[in-house]
């Protein structure tokens, strides 16, 4: 009897499991990335600081072990694991909570994939000798002049934050922090500010290494004419 007991206890323990990697080690990362890459719309030597900074940080290997990946792995093959059992036809549920489900499901595949590839072109390269952290600069550069790394990394973008800002709002659902609609509605609109904002950052931050300027955030203490082409 408490066997069974204990083995339906898994899937409520992996749910949150599952919920709490995303919200917290890898959102935190996500928007620290976000963030850290950002400061290239200072200039390449802010971008160089910020970089630098990182790379001093004690015990980075075993940071990046077990706070980024293990859980970018469990959170990645669990969520998988979700989407192949969940029911996904929107033909047959036409309602924007099921969309909004598939939508979550089907840029979480995205976003894996895209974090896979860029693992590989920088983190992976740094590991194998072949980038030097203090070449991150010129190689971003160089990949998002291309047009078609650009839009590769348009939609990984895109994926990435619709994923993890949406995942704020049903992480809200799954942990019952709010019950009520109101709550819910909420929820749902600071998590699509939140979305939209590290979305533009990211955007901005993309035109700024592929055009050597661009970008319309009004950042504190920037002055594009001083950056621009830097």
């Amino acid at each position: 009897m408490s066997e069974g007991v204990g083995a339906s206890r898994w899937p409520f323990v992996l749910r949150r499991a599952h919920s709490l990697c995303g919200a917290l080690p890898l959102g935190v990362f996500l928007v620290e990335h976000l963030v850290t890459n950002a400061s290239a719309l200072y200039g390449r030597r802010a971008f160089a600081t910020a970089v630098e900074r990182i790379q001093r940080l004690p015990g980075l290997v075993w940071l990046e072990a077990l706070g980024i990946f293990a859980p970018l792995v469990f959170h990645a093959v669990y969520g998988i694991f979700i989407a192949r059992r969940a029911k996904l036809d929107v033909a047959r549920y036409p309602y924007l909570s099921h969309w909004m489900f598939v939508l979550q499901r089907a840029t979480g595949v995205l976003a894996f994939a895209f974090v896979l590839v860029h693992l590989w072109q920088f983190r992976v390269a740094k590991a194998r000798a072949t980038l030097d952290a203090s070449q991150f600069y010129g190689a971003i550069d160089r990949t998002l002049a291309d047009p078609l790394w650009f839009g590769v990394y348009l939609a990984g973008l895109s994926a990435t934050v619709f994923h993890f800002a949406n995942g704020l709002r049903t992480a809200s659902d799954t942990w019952g922090i709010v019950t009520s609609d109101r709550g819910r509605t909420t929820v749902a609109w600071v998590a699509a500010i939140v979305g939209i904002a590290l979305w533009a950052l990211g955007v901005d931050t993309m035109y700024h290494f592929a055009f050597r300027c661009g970008g319309v955030l009004p950042l504190p203490g920037l002055d594009r004419a001083l950056v621009c082409g830097s």
